[in-house]
């Protein structure tokens, strides 16, 4: 189906996550590499005087931190042979020698089968300094056998962070900025604190017992706020044109940014028969097959991007449900069904 033959229906159904309360306003987009349809709906907050809702609004884009940020930079490192999906720990991050992180792979953390504890648990596990928390974290002893189950962590982007920042001796919100987000033209996006500037709307999150409102501009995800803002984990504000312009870069890889090997790899499943199936850090899209060929990352916050490039189609959806609440179930059946109308499945 053309794409511009979605529209009413798309719009439809995200007017109608609105009015039932799943979020207070949405943006989205689905497009190709030679055309597009984008739209938003609802308000910043449910307050009738809040700000309408606009394709240009500000999210915290949550996990989809670790496709724009982590992803990205490991490919760049992997195609200048600085790095590889073979590579072990205790060769690029010295401080994991002789502790149980040192075997693990960067394979086995793009892939999640490392291992790793499961939860952040980053303050309650080593407290409040930053160089304490990363000690800890690269001595922490493993939950899993590594290459043996499945098993998203945060901990994953966590640590590929740590290892970007030391091969390209730069703070990764740097290097991010300076091998991908300018390169792309990405220039709404970056890390926040975001403060609001003149016609650039950003969606607030969960409401702060601490702040005493609701997270506006300041990164909800606990463990990114304890490490500073800055980290693989989350952290990142975007908004809609932005993500469309990552994601139209990966259906036509090449040049510095985007590799085409690593893009081909990354949306292969790399996990054999193991369950649930994994690329490298994407993964299939919920109740899609191999034939159907979408690949997805979702953001705790309400975000998601697709991608297929078999049908040479991408999809964004970003909403702040988190305004409302942490229960996922409606957001994610939502989530399914703007994916299945996206991609015609």
């Amino acid at each position: 189906m053309q794409i511009s033959n979605l529209t009413e229906q798309l719009t439809a159904l995200v007017e109608a996550g609105v009015r039932e309360h799943i979020f207070p306003g949405a943006a989205w987009a689905v497009g190709t590499l030679d055309h597009h349809v984008t739209s938003a709906a609802g308000r910043l907050t449910p307050e009738p005087s809040s700000a309408a809702m606009q394709v240009d609004t500000l999210f915290d884009i949550a996990s989809l931190t670790k496709i724009i940020s982590v992803w990205s930079l490991v490919g760049q490192l992997v195609k200048q042979k600085r790095l590889g999906l073979d590579s072990r720990l205790a060769d690029v991050l010295p401080g994991t020698a002789s502790y149980a992180l040192a075997p693990i792979t960067v394979f086995q953390l793009l892939t999640h089968t490392a291992g790793l504890p499961l939860r952040a648990r980053l303050r309650a596990s080593y407290g409040e300094v930053y160089d304490d928390i990363v000690r800890g974290v690269l001595r922490e002893p493993l939950e899993g056998i590594p290459g043996q189950a499945v098993e998203y962590t945060d901990r994953a982007a966590l640590i590929l962070g740590l290892v970007i920042e030391r091969l390209l001796g730069m703070p990764l919100d740097v290097a991010l900025a300076e091998h991908v987000l300018q390169p792309l033209g990405m220039t709404a996006t970056g890390y926040g604190p975001v403060a609001p500037r003149h016609g650039q709307l950003i969606a607030p999150t969960e409401f702060c017992e601490q702040a005493g409102a609701h997270l506006c501009g300041v990164v909800h995800d606990f463990s990114t706020r304890l490490l500073g803002g800055v980290c693989g984990i989350a952290g990142l504000f975007s908004n809609v044109p932005d993500l469309e312009r990552f994601l139209r870069a990966m259906l036509t890889p090449h040049g510095d940014v985007f590799d085409a090997a690593w893009v081909r790899e990354s949306l292969r499943v790399q996990t054999g028969e193991l369950q649930p199936s994994r690329g490298l850090f994407w993964h299939p899209a919920a109740g899609t097959g191999p034939q159907d060929d979408v690949w997805c990352h979702l953001g705790f916050t309400g975000t998601a991007m697709w991608l297929s490039p078999r049908r040479g189609r991408y999809a964004v959806l970003l909403t702040n449900k988190l305004y409302y609440t942490r229960e996922f179930d409606r957001i994610n059946a939502l989530r399914r069904d703007f994916m299945r109308c996206a991609f015609d499945l």
